[in-house]
């Protein structure tokens, strides 16, 4: 039968597949719309499952926090090009992927998978490009206390920070609604290995004495001064890799606890960063 151009816009504007395939599929439905989209969605499953091999290192960390704070969500949406990335469809796909995270909150990977994958099949065969659903974080705040977020320029690292406070009043004050957010920065910026010295990994820990001791020894340092010498490169190396003895990026005469307890003293109350979640597309774990 004769399909309309007309009908044949509607349809791809509908899908957004191309023009020949959605005439194609109209005319292999007699022109009803409605069963040219599922014959569409149909085809699209099987040009999912050829695309399902390829590569996915480009995308975007999708993100949501409630407006009070309370709960935040990251999840890893990948894609195959940093032009797909970019685009509209994309975006709004990732955010719709972020709302459902929010909303239905799925307990694993796999309940993920089950939420998203016929949506994710139909964008695979519309975009034309391999898709997959990453890593998903589900993040509620300590009570009392709140959530800081923040999203890299690019899309491509993800931070929560959760802070608690000692008065439920002070959750939404500016302040630590700031303080929360420069954390998050750092975070990003600075990458750190943990919260503090204690919750380093020990093993960690003791391969960088090894490696201080023996640049020490190599050093010609008296035997007698090494240890006093490690310790002193193991603060430094504090400094660098736990988050609240870092240097704090927007002033670096300022270690990050000092911002926190100046943050405090303005509220009138203790304020404790209880820990951080730093997602970067394509990493194989978070760091916490």
């Amino acid at each position: 039968m004769e399909i309309s151009a007309q009908l044949v816009k509607e349809l791809r504007d509908q899908t957004g597949v191309g023009m020949m395939d959605c005439k194609k599929a109209l005319q292999e439905c007699a022109g009803d719309l409605n069963a040219a989209v599922d014959w569409l969605r149909q085809k699209g499953l099987a040009k999912a499952a050829k695309k399902a091999g390829r590569d996915t290192g480009e995308g975007v960390i999708a993100h949501k926090l409630a407006q009070d704070g309370s709960v935040a969500v990251l999840v890893e949406v990948m894609c195959e090009t940093d032009f797909v990335s970019r685009g509209e469809q994309f975006q709004n796909y990732a955010k719709s992927v972020v709302d459902l995270v929010f909303e239905k909150k799925p307990a694993d990977h796999a309940t993920l998978l089950a939420l998203t994958q016929d949506g994710l099949n139909n964008q695979i065969a519309t975009l034309g490009e391999n898709m997959s659903i990453g890593r998903h974080i589900i993040l509620a705040a300590p009570s009392p206390g709140l959530l800081g977020c923040y999203i890299h320029s690019n899309g491509k690292i993800g931070v929560l920070v959760s802070l608690a406070c000692g008065k439920p009043e002070n959750a939404g004050k500016p302040a630590l609604l700031e303080l929360a957010k420069n954390l998050s920065m750092q975070v990003a910026a600075a990458n750190p290995a943990a919260l503090n010295k204690e919750s380093l990994d020990p093993d960690l820990v003791e391969r960088e004495r090894a490696v201080y001791r023996q640049k020490t020894l190599d050093e010609g340092k008296p035997p007698a001064m090494v240890e006093k010498i490690v310790d002193g490169r193991i603060n430094k190396f504090y400094q660098e890799v736990c988050l609240l003895d870092q240097a704090y990026i927007r002033d670096d005469k300022l270690r990050i606890r000092e911002v926190v307890d100046a943050c405090a003293k303005e509220c009138g109350d203790s304020i404790v960063v209880q820990g951080f979640t730093r997602l970067r597309l394509g990493e194989k774990d978070s760091e916490q």
